[in-house]
């Protein structure tokens, strides 16, 4: 039965805003001559609850920079620091687009009233501002664009809420005990010499071959006992546990070779009953344990049943494989040629690409 916990969760968030503006210098020549350390400062805007302003060095900043033109974002609130991150761009009038002149992503510090109220120069060279080619002078208007983010407060959230806490799934346990049990058990199937009770419905859906057997037209439809020619006891076990739990026994008793052999022999049932998870679960068991001594029969049982992907995952094994040497020695590979030549084929074909590239 479920049981009542409480959990809580906390979100701590950070927020930001960001604002644009765009100060169109008229008359930029006249200005040229002002004397370095002399700014034009734009209009104050409003960004995340801070003033700032543009400052526009027609002569530079200093005295090391008076070949220069150079330009700056200042915080203008006092008594304020705030982390912020910016651009600054001259605006291409042919073009009407941004070219960025500098761009701090992390956030830096501004502080009011002290050399931290502005961002660092950013020197324009002269000669490729007034460039008539580049389009930041036309008409002698020059256009400078801001763009502000600001790192506001941050803030946690703490939230509680109660959940009903809901245990796994236990229906393969509750039909796994079906299959021990024998309870309500309506069909019984001898497999070498040895006999299993179990439930028509439950094989039926899992396996269309026991479906039309049991339900369909054939003979064993009425029958409540059915032969199993072919299987061994063990591997038909097994596959019947899979059919009712969906898993597989652990056969922690069994060495490699044993639990290869017992893998080939389900996949093999697998095939003949259309359970597809079934052999694709065996294939896969079999992939783990490959080696130039197996590979061969690995192969074989593929090209007999039909499983696609095995098939190719034992022919790359073969052509890429270090020890093919090895492999064309094993007794599974002489079986494999005298059964089914025509599968070397592609084991050199695709040798054949390997050695190219």
């Amino acid at each position: 039965m479920g049981s009542e916990s409480k959990k809580t969760a906390s979100v701590h968030t950070t927020d930001a805003e960001t604002g644009t503006h765009s100060f169109k210098i008229v008359g930029y020549t006249l200005k040229k001559g002002f004397g370095f350390g002399k700014s034009i400062q734009s209009g104050t805007f409003t960004v995340g609850g801070y003033d700032w302003a543009i400052c526009f060095y027609p002569d530079g900043f200093n005295e090391a920079t008076k070949e220069y033109a150079a330009v700056y974002l200042m915080l203008v609130s006092k008594n304020a620091e705030v982390r912020v991150s910016y651009g600054l761009s001259l605006i291409n009038q042919t073009t009407g687009l941004p070219e960025t002149l500098c761009s701090e992503t992390t956030a830096r510090v501004f502080t009011s009233s002290n050399t931290t109220s502005f961002s660092p120069g950013t020197p324009i060279e002269r000669g490729k501002l007034e460039n008539e080619s580049a389009g930041y002078i036309v008409d002698d208007c020059l256009t400078i664009e801001c763009t502000v983010t600001v790192i506001k407060e941050s803030w946690v959230d703490t939230t509680g809420y109660f959940e009903i806490e809901v245990p796994p799934s236990d229906l393969s346990e509750h039909f796994g005990k079906l299959l021990l049990l024998e309870e309500g058990a309506d069909v019984t199937l001898t497999v070498g010499g040895e006999t299993f009770h179990a439930h028509k419905i439950v094989l039926a859906t899992r396996s269309p071959v026991f479906k039309a057997q049991l339900y369909g037209q054939m003979k064993e439809r009425r029958a409540r006992c059915l032969t199993v020619e072919d299987i061994q006891p063990d591997v038909f076990k097994a596959m019947l546990q899979f059919i009712y739990t969906d898993s597989l026994p652990e056969w922690d008793d069994l060495d490699a070779n044993e639990y290869c052999e017992i893998s080939r022999h389900l996949l093999a049932a697998a095939d003949r009953y259309a359970m597809d998870r079934l052999k694709l679960l065996c294939a896969s068991n079999l992939v783990e344990y490959l080696d130039a001594e197996n590979v061969g029969t690995t192969l074989a049982l593929a090209d007999q049943h039909n499983c696609d992907r095995l098939k190719e995952v034992c022919i790359e094994f073969m052509a890429s494989s270090d020890e093919m040497n090895a492999v064309v020695e094993t007794e599974s590979y002489a079986n494999l040629r005298r059964t089914c030549p025509s599968i070397l084929v592609d084991v050199l074909e695709k040798k054949s690409r390997y050695h190219k590239t």
